[in-house]
């Protein structure tokens, strides 16, 4: 298959700009892959899909004020930073996409501010860098100080304060992502008492998103498509947590990735493209994923391009709000 066969046609204004102010307040589209039919519902009723002998499995990663914005240390040129993975075991040298990329050489430094410069290690393709920080103390603490909320490109305004809690799920602990896992955003601590009210297990991973998940593909043919490499944590207790459910539920395409790759990876590249087995997914909650990515590739094998295609229309022509702080899909 082809990278073009993943494509649909989105109106502008369907692109979410701003979370609505209740997080539990989205439109949700229920998918039964068995039928093949769809309803429209609130995500409200999600719970009420749960039973006894479910496992819902959360991406606990959270976002990091990744997004700096700096001078170059000799000239007036500004900087800007997008950290998307630790590579070292200090948490200090990180890959990053820099902007503007081809004027930044190595061993140049970026001034971030008086607690933070940035050095230019390695370069890389498409604007990647590896990059050294070099902070005045405690790297998360300077990044919370300094640090801007990394919204995706398509929501076209500077982040604000109270981004920095809508952008993250309300049950996110462990730092390290570069983009939330959008499909979490929706919960709310009430939520999810009525999610383990229902009978339904609660088992958490750790998948830091970075440029495995939004990275833009570079190939028209499937075959010949490779992600970037994320970090992964699935601990025993949710393996063991899945082994004895009936049904895996996942909220998100990162948790897909992350319960069907090696459990015992530190990392997963791991791409689903129609084919595929699935081996622990029995339903998942997804937002509505731009076209020709490698997410809405993976909705696709899970219930069908067409359908997912099908669904995807009917979801513009009844003005559903799209993207990271837009409405969900539950496909059963």
């Amino acid at each position: 298959m082809l990278l073009s066969d993943f494509d649909y046609q989105l109106p502008e204004e369907l692109i979410a700009q701003e979370p609505l102010p209740d997080r539990a307040g989205s439109r949700m589209l229920v998918v039964d892959r068995t039928t093949g039919q769809w309803e429209d519902r609130m995500f409200r009723d999600f719970p009420t899909y749960l039973s006894s002998g479910d496992c819902l499995v959360l991406n606990d990663s959270r976002v990091l004020p990744s997004r700096l914005y700096g001078r170059r240390e000799h000239g007036t040129g500004r900087v800007e930073i997008l950290l998307t993975k630790a590579i070292s075991s200090d948490g200090l040298t990180w890959e990053a996409l820099v902007h503007p990329g081809r004027k930044m050489r190595t061993g140049e430094h970026v001034q971030i501010s008086d607690e933070l410069t940035a050095e230019i290690l390695g370069r890389g393709e498409f604007g990647e860098r590896t990059i050294r920080l070099h902070p005045v103390g405690n790297l998360l603490a300077v990044l919370n100080r300094v640090g801007h909320v990394p919204l995706p490109p398509y929501i076209r305004r500077p982040d604000t304060p109270s981004d920095r809690e809508r952008y993250q799920t309300v049950f996110a602990r462990q730092p390290g992502s570069a983009a939330a896992p959008t499909a979490g955003l929706h919960f709310t601590p009430e939520i999810l008492d009525a999610c383990r009210a229902s009978g339904a297990a609660i088992a958490n991973i750790t998948l830091h998103v970075g440029l495995g998940t939004f990275q833009p593909l570079r190939s028209e043919s499937l075959e010949n498509i490779h992600l970037h490499k994320e970090a992964l944590v699935v601990p025993r207790e949710t393996v063991q947590a899945m082994n004895r459910a009936k049904r895996v539920v996942a909220v998100g395409t990162t948790v897909v990735r992350a319960i069907e790759s090696d459990p015992s990876a530190p990392e997963t590249d791991l791409f689903i493209s129609p084919g595929y087995r699935f081996r622990r997914t029995g339903a998942m909650l997804t937002n509505f994923h731009l076209p020709k990515s490698s997410l809405l590739v993976l909705v696709c094998a899970f219930a069908r391009r067409e359908l997912t295609l099908e669904a995807y229309r009917h979801a513009v022509a009844r003005k559903y709000r799209f993207y990271s702080y837009g409405d969900c899909m539950l496909i059963i």
